[in-house]
């Protein structure tokens, strides 16, 4: 079906003249006359019959009116919804995020993001960094947000750091080495409670131990979650290695205390990461946006 002609078929029928209908369109009237002919023909039916000096619709050009009508704003619509997304209005926006910024950064970044993109549709996936990569890798997400070292950057995808904080050793605040400075080999005579093997956190530390040819750290105590972890080394057990943005309210609160360690001075650095090579899509650029405003 001729679409073009479908729109001025149901010009002429909301103007109620050929004339009329002409005049809205800017097109002579001849011209008007013979497209919906040729329609007509084209159909094999009649869509309009005269009726005392104007022209009525046929039952079968009333029903084609109606459906005209609905396919047209059908277009509408979906010509509102492709505008909406170039301006990141509309749309689903998949992000993986490692443990830190998905607990600590992530909600207030969504939260604003939200205010702001009511109808946009984002959906954060908690997991550790391989598992991120691999998702983002393998358009499973679209963004990935990293918070680590960057030894194991994936080469087919795109860092952008966004800012970066220490790493700390702490106890609690009655244990022996509380506000202690010790050598790291001192410091890994001390049990450990970790996170599971995949933690970037877990990894940087053995690989810390590698470096500076200190024996592995004992790991006592393994949990799936931080907050876990925390907990546990708030009663007094072991130590705890772990970024400064989760553990710097309980040192100040007293919860937790620091062990300076001698030497070596890690930072984790917090990413966007986005495929290599690839535009991101509208909402996508607009969350990033987002996000480098609210951490600069």
């Amino acid at each position: 079906m001729n679409l073009h002609a479908l729109k001025l078929f149901l010009a002429v029928t909301k103007a109620g003249s050929v004339t009329q209908a002409s005049q809205a369109l800017c097109i002579s009237q001849p011209a008007v006359t013979a497209q919906i002919k040729k329609f007509e023909k084209d159909l094999g039916v009649r869509l309009f019959k005269q009726k005392g000096r104007g022209i009525a619709l046929t039952d079968v050009g009333e029903g084609l009116a109606e459906q005209a009508r609905r396919l047209f704003a059908l277009e509408e619509q979906m010509e509102d919804w492709i505008s909406d997304y170039k301006q990141a209005k509309k749309g689903k926006l998949r992000i993986a995020a490692t443990y830190l910024p998905a607990n600590f950064l992530m909600p207030e970044w969504v939260a604003a993001f939200k205010t702001e993109n009511k109808d946009a549709e984002l959906v954060v996936t908690t997991t550790n960094s391989s598992e991120a990569f691999k998702q983002l890798i393998g358009y499973k997400a679209d963004l990935a947000v990293y918070g680590g070292g960057l030894e194991d950057r994936p080469e087919d995808v795109d860092w952008e750091v966004l800012f970066e904080d220490e790493l700390w050793f702490v106890v609690a605040r009655a244990h022996r080495f509380a506000n202690k400075e010790l050598t790291l080999a001192e410091m890994m005579t001390e049990p450990f409670v970790m996170r599971e093997k995949g933690s970037t956190t877990r990894e940087r530390l053995f690989a810390l131990c590698k470096t500076f040819n200190v024996r592995d750290p004992q790991i006592a105590l393994q949990f799936n979650g931080l907050h876990e972890a925390i907990r546990a080394v708030m009663t007094g057990y072991g130590a705890l290695f772990i970024s400064s943005l989760v553990a710097r309210d309980y040192v100040q609160s007293g919860h937790l205390a620091r062990v300076k360690v001698q030497g070596p001075q890690l930072m984790n650095k917090f990413v966007i990461c986005t495929r290599k090579d690839e535009t991101p899509s509208p909402l996508t650029a607009a969350f990033v946006k987002k996000i480098r405003k609210a951490s600069s």
